[in-house]
């Protein structure tokens, strides 16, 4: 493999908790039920309007979204983190010569600014996300943007994420897709999703597919 599209949050980034306290702040504020932690886990992974449709009725969704949204402009870089592995293996990755990229349906000009916040811009080729383009995973032409942004190969190139839209984002460009069990879905869940292989976090996937034993300290 020469090129690496990782997907952000539930991959190399743990943003829940700035996300979970969006929706609280907003269903708050426009007098709705609170879904517990739990309920919004399961819920995020497509869109803030994919899951924000499970949680208010059809008449408030556009302006529940909006000021979701707004909301999460003045809070984006708080509760986020790096995910265990994640700084070690983009590192030992990028040494290896190998090309990288964020490829992520959370917002293009916002993945760019968490990235910078978490210090990884420098080790990425390209940061694609959700408005750089009319797509988002698991689009086909999304996957083929990325692609041809950074010149990849199909072939030598695979998609590491956490959810069944990067396994259908990459099996659309006949790529393979190695998840971890650390964002939105289950082990169980991401075979059933025909992964072509799910481990419980980044330390493990980065020993079985890259052969690095990322130091415990480090992971």
């Amino acid at each position: 493999m020469q090129s690496l599209l990782f997907d952000l949050d539930g991959t190399i980034l743990d943003h829940f908790t700035c996300l979970a306290r969006c929706y609280e702040h907003v269903l708050s504020e426009m007098e709705q039920p609170i879904p517990t932690r739990d309920q919004i886990r399961r819920a995020v992974g497509g869109s803030v309007e994919l899951t924000m449709a499970n949680f208010v009725p059809d008449e408030i969704h556009k302006e529940a979204c909006a000021r979701w949204k707004e909301y999460l402009k003045g809070i984006l870089c708080e509760d986020a983190y790096l995910m265990p592995g994640a700084l070690p293996l983009i590192q030992a990755l990028k040494e290896q010569g190998k090309q990288l990229a964020v490829f992520t349906n959370k917002v293009g000009s916002l993945s760019r600014t968490l990235c910078d916040h978490l210090e990884i811009s420098p080790y990425m080729d390209a940061v694609v996300g959700a408005d750089d383009t009319p797509y988002r995973k698991p689009n086909k032409e999304f996957s083929e943007y990325v692609l041809q942004k950074l010149g990849a190969n199909p072939a030598t190139t695979a998609l590491i994420g956490d959810s069944p839209y990067d396994i259908q984002a990459a099996h659309a460009v006949g790529i393979p897709a190695y998840c971890v069990a650390t964002g939105t879905h289950s082990i169980e869940e991401l075979e059933e999703a025909k992964v072509d292989a799910a481990f419980p976090d980044l330390p493990a996937l980065a020993k079985s597919i890259f052969g690095l034993n990322l130091l415990p300290e480090l992971a």
